[in-house]
């Protein structure tokens, strides 16, 4: 048992010691019962609207299955100016006119709203917009066209786990009670969340002696493990909402984070307050740390270089590159021949 010099014997028998840790595991799980209870990459946007340029291709990121906004067939500076005669000629990705797609919404003033985006919809959308400039003095007509260019990327939200490190003392490394004691922790833990069809994953502990200023040497237990919230039945979750799910799946595990951030922080006092005596293995006061983990779904990755507008964002794959699971990277195909936004294999 820990003392205020240090180290002592334990005078628990050994065959004792198993039902004491498990006595604190259910002390400590009472005090936490409560706890059950990008950007779009732009020149500019004014009231919704992405105006074009002459100059260069405007980067444009939209959410899987919402709407895009409005795609502006001229620049901030020509739309304040009058325009005679204008007509405008919008042609898609596939490089076939707009207009009549049921997918699309084309405005008389040459606006365009691509609706319900989806993966295949990634790419360049072009405008043409013509119009007349007419001299005042002779009436001359001259058509001017003009062309603009919008590169528009499908994203989605990143899924979130969480790596999670926590320390406990225990008397010994070689105990038999440090495993049972890790088992106990995680059922704990995933009864903690499992409301939130978020469960532990990739648990695992490691022993290790510690000198502590002051105290001499400890033997302490490493526990890493990851929140993860894809526990079986967050299917169920996609079905309830009107488009992706990410946002659900996302509140949910930063939710069960939250909760088991809780449990470890109340350790301390439940310690304090619920022993007489510390017990042989208990939480090492402040060792609870949290390290952020995104994933991508597959046809889907990160790129903060060519997509530095929405570098938290996973981006469509580009034609030649693809994802098949939920790593964070597009990769490039040995043979290019894969030429669709999204792919998941070559």
């Amino acid at each position: 048992m820990a003392t205020a010099g240090g180290w002592g014997r334990s005078r628990c028998p050994r065959g004792g010691l198993l039902g004491v840790v498990a006595a604190a595991l259910g002390v400590l799980a009472g005090v936490t019962a409560s706890l059950k209870e990008k950007k779009h990459s732009i020149d500019l946007i004014e009231k919704n609207y992405v105006y074009g340029n002459t100059k260069h291709e405007v980067d444009v990121y939209v959410k899987m299955f919402t709407n895009s906004p409005l795609l502006v067939c001229m620049d901030l500076a020509r739309s304040r100016e009058e325009l005679i005669d204008p007509n405008y000629f919008w042609i898609g990705p596939d490089g076939a006119n707009l207009e009549g797609r049921i997918y699309v919404n084309l405005t008389e003033t040459g606006k365009l709203m691509v609706m319900g985006f989806k993966e295949f919809m990634s790419g360049a959308y072009t405008c043409t917009l013509s119009h007349k400039i007419i001299e005042s003095t002779t009436q001359e007509e001259r058509e001017v066209l003009e062309e603009y260019k919008f590169m528009v990327y499908a994203y989605r939200e990143a899924d979130h786990a969480y790596q999670v490190f926590v320390r406990f003392t225990t008397k010994e490394c070689n105990l038999a009670a440090n495993s049972q004691f890790f088992e106990e922790l995680r059922k704990i833990l995933n009864n903690i969340i499992s409301d939130l069809t978020c469960h532990i994953v990739e648990s695992s502990y490691k022993c290790h002696s510690v000198k502590i200023p002051k105290q001499g040497l400890l033997y302490e237990l490493f526990v890493s493990f990851q929140v993860n919230p894809f526990a079986p039945g967050w299917e169920e979750v996609c079905h309830q909402v009107p488009y992706d799910c990410e946002d659900a799946t996302n509140m949910k595990v930063q939710e069960a984070k939250d909760r088991i951030g809780a449990f470890f922080r109340k350790q301390t006092y439940a310690l304090k307050h619920h022993f007489q005596a510390l017990p042989a293995i208990h939480y090492v006061d402040n060792s609870f740390s949290v390290t952020h983990i995104d994933s991508c779904r597959p046809g889907f990755g990160k790129n903060d270089i060519t997509h530095k507008k929405c570098a938290s964002c996973c981006v469509v794959c580009e034609p030649g590159t693809y994802s098949p699971n939920n790593e964070v990277t597009c990769q490039i195909c040995s043979k290019p021949q894969v030429q669709i936004y999204g792919a998941t294999a070559c």
